[in-house]
C-alpha cells in the first residue's frame, strides 16, 4: 500500500502541533505555572524543553521518516538483524489505546461544557452550584458515555476522510479556529479591570517567591512539563514523520512545531490568570481549575456567556486536534499491520476504542467502587499514570536508546543522516555524549520520581531531614 503524504509542510507542522497542543497542555499549563511561581517557572520550563523535549521529538520523527511506518513496525524496519527492538512496537500500540481510553473521557466532558455554557447553564450560580454541575455530570453514566462516543465518532470519521482531505484539511481549520479563539480570548482578559496583578505574577519572573517551594518538586514539575507538552515516548509524533518528504531537515520542524505549542499554553495561561486575578479567584487550585472556577469567572464577566462558549469551543478544538492525530497513529496500526483499507480500519476502531474507553468514563458513577491506586483514586488515574508516569518517559528512553546505540540500535550515524536530510537547522553531532549517556539517566530518574510522588511522596523530606541530623 502506497504511503500518504501531507500536501503542505505548514499541514505537517499544524498537524504535529495539534497532537502536542492537547488538554494536558492547554489544561496544565496555566494551573501548573500558577502553583510554582508563575514566570520564574516558565524560565526553568523552556530551557528543559529546549535541552531535552525537543531532542527527543527529532528522534520520533526520525525513526518514522527512516521507516516510512508507525511504530507498529518502524522499529522492525530500522532494528539490526537479531535485535529485539521490535517488542516495542506492541507497547507503542496499546499506549496510544490507553492514551485514547481516558483522553476521550475528558474531552467528553470540554464538549458538555460547551454546550451547558452555550444554553447559559451557570448564569447566575454561585460557586458552590458550578461545583455541583460538574459533580452532576460525570456521575451521570448515560451523560458521559454519550460524549464519549461523540468525540471517538467525529475522530474517526475524520480520519476515514483520508489524510489530506479529513485529518490535514479539517485539523488546519481547527487550529486557525483555535488560535483566533485565544487571540481573541487573550485581548479580552488582559484588558478586564483587575487583571494586571495576574499578568505581573505570570510575565515577571521573581524567583525568590519560586524558592518558597520546595526547588525539587518544582524541577521535576517543570521537567515533566517539558516532557508532557510535546506527547513524546509511544510514537504519536512518530507517525506524522512517515508523510513528509525529505526536503526539510526534522530539527527545524521540531522547533516549529514545539514554538507553536508553546505559543498556544502560554496565551491559555494569559488567559486564565489575569482573569482569576480581576476577579479575585485563585489560579493555583489545580484541575478544578477549569471545570469548577473558570466558569465561576466568565459568570462575573459582562457578555460571561459568549466569552465562556468560546473558552470551552477553544478547548474542544485542542481536545479534538489531538484525538485526530492520535486517531490517525492508531488507524495506521491496522494499515501497516494488515493492509486494511482507511475506512475499514476507521470503522472497527470505532467499536474497540468506545469498548476500552467504557470504563473509565463509567469510572465516576457505575465503576466509582474501583480504587485501583488507592483510596479516592479512580480508572482514570490508574490508565494516565500508565501512560504518564511509565510508557511516555520509559518509551523515550527507547527511542534515544535506538538512535544512539551503534552496534545494538539503529545507531548515531543513521540518525544524524535521516534528521540532517534536506533544508534548515542541523542537529548538532556534538549532542552524542548527552543523548547517549545523559539522556536516559535523566529519563530514567524522571521515571523513579513518579512513583516516588504517586506512592512515598514524604520520601525526600525523610532524606533531606535525614542528611541534616547527621550534619
Amino acid at each position: 500500500m502506497k504511503r500518504e503524504s501531507f500536501g503542505s509542510r505548514l499541514g505537517f507542522i499544524l498537524i504535529s502541533a495539534g497532537c502536542a497542543i492537547g488538554l494536558g497542555n492547554v489544561w496544565r499549563f496555566p494551573y501548573i505555572v500558577g502553583q510554582y511561581g508563575g514566570a520564574a517557572f516558565i524560565i526553568i520550563y523552556l530551557l528543559f524543553l529546549l535541552i531535552f523535549g525537543i531532542p527527543i521529538m527529532a528522534m520520533e520523527f526520525s525513526v518514522g521518516r527512516a521507516s516510512r511506518m508507525s511504530v507498529a513496525s518502524s522499529f522492525k524496519a530500522l532494528e539490526p538483524k537479531g535485535t529485539k527492538w521490535h517488542w516495542f512496537g506492541i507497547i507503542g500500540m496499546i499506549g496510544n489505546y490507553l492514551l485514547m481510553m481516558f483522553y476521550t473521557t475528558v474531552s467528553g466532558w470540554m464538549m458538555a461544557y460547551l454546550i451547558k455554557s452555550a444554553k447559559g447553564d451557570f448564569d447566575g450560580m454561585t460557586s458552590d452550584g458550578v461545583s455541583a454541575q460538574f459533580a452532576s455530570l460525570i456521575a451521570n453514566p448515560t451523560a458521559v458515555v454519550g460524549f464519549m462516543i461523540a468525540v471517538v465518532v467525529i475522530g474517526f470519521i475524520i480520519c476515514s476522510m483520508g489524510l489530506k482531505n479529513g485529518v490535514e484539511k479539517i485539523t488546519k481549520g481547527m487550529m486557525a479556529a483555535l488560535l483566533a479563539i485565544i487571540a481573541l480570548l487573550a485581548v479580552r482578559a488582559v484588558t478586564l479591570p483587575g487583571a494586571s496583578e495576574g499578568l505581573k505574577y505570570y510575565l515577571v519572573p521573581d524567583f525568590e517567591r519560586m524558592t518558597s517551594h520546595n526547588m525539587g518538586e518544582v524541577i521535576f514539575a517543570a521537567l515533566g512539563q517539558a516532557f508532557f507538552t510535546l506527547s513524546i515516548g509511544i510514537g504519536s509524533m512518530a507517525i506524522f514523520g512517515t508523510y513528509i518528504g525529505k526536503e526539510r531537515r526534522l530539527l527545524g520542524e521540531t522547533i516549529s512545531i514545539a514554538v507553536l505549542d508553546t505559543f498556544v499554553a502560554f496565551v491559555a495561561g494569559l488567559i486564565i490568570i489575569p482573569s482569576c486575578s480581576a476577579y479575585n479567584i485563585g489560579y493555583s487550585q489545580g484541575p478544578s481549575l477549569i471545570f469548577e472556577t473558570l466558569p465561576n469567572v466568565f459568570n462575573s464577566m459582562p457578555g460571561g456567556r459568549i466569552w465562556g462558549s468560546l473558552f470551552f469551543l477553544f478547548m474542544v478544538f485542542s481536545a479534538m486536534s489531538t484525538i485526530v492525530a492520535v486517531f490517525e497513529n492508531i488507524v495506521s496500526f491496522a494499515m501497516d499491520l494488515w493492509n486494511l483499507e482507511r475506512k475499514k480500519a476507521c470503522y472497527i476502531n470505532i467499536v474497540i476504542v468506545i469498548i476500552l474507553s467504557i470504563p473509565c468514563a463509567l469510572g465516576f458513577s457505575l465503576l466509582s467502587w474501583i480504587e485501583p491506586l488507592g483510596k479516592g483514586s479512580t480508572i482514570l488515574d490508574l490508565e494516565d499514570f500508565i501512560v504518564s508516569t511509565n510508557l511516555l518517559p520509559l518509551g523515550s528512553i527507547v527511542y534515544v536508546c535506538f538512535c544512539t546505540w551503534n552496534k545494538k540500535g539503529w545507531g548515531w550515524n543513521n540518525f544524524i543522516t535521516e534528521v540532517n536530510t534536506g533544508k534548515g537547522i542541523k542537529y548538532p553531532m556534538k549532542l552524542y555524549f548527552y543523548a547517549k549517556y545523559i539522556m536516559p539517566v535523566i529519563l530514567l530518574v524522571f521515571w523513579v520520581h513518579g512513583y516516588i510522588s504517586k506512592f512515598a511522596p514524604s520520601l525526600y523530606t525523610d532524606i533531606f531531614n535525614w542528611f541534616k541530623s547527621i550534619a
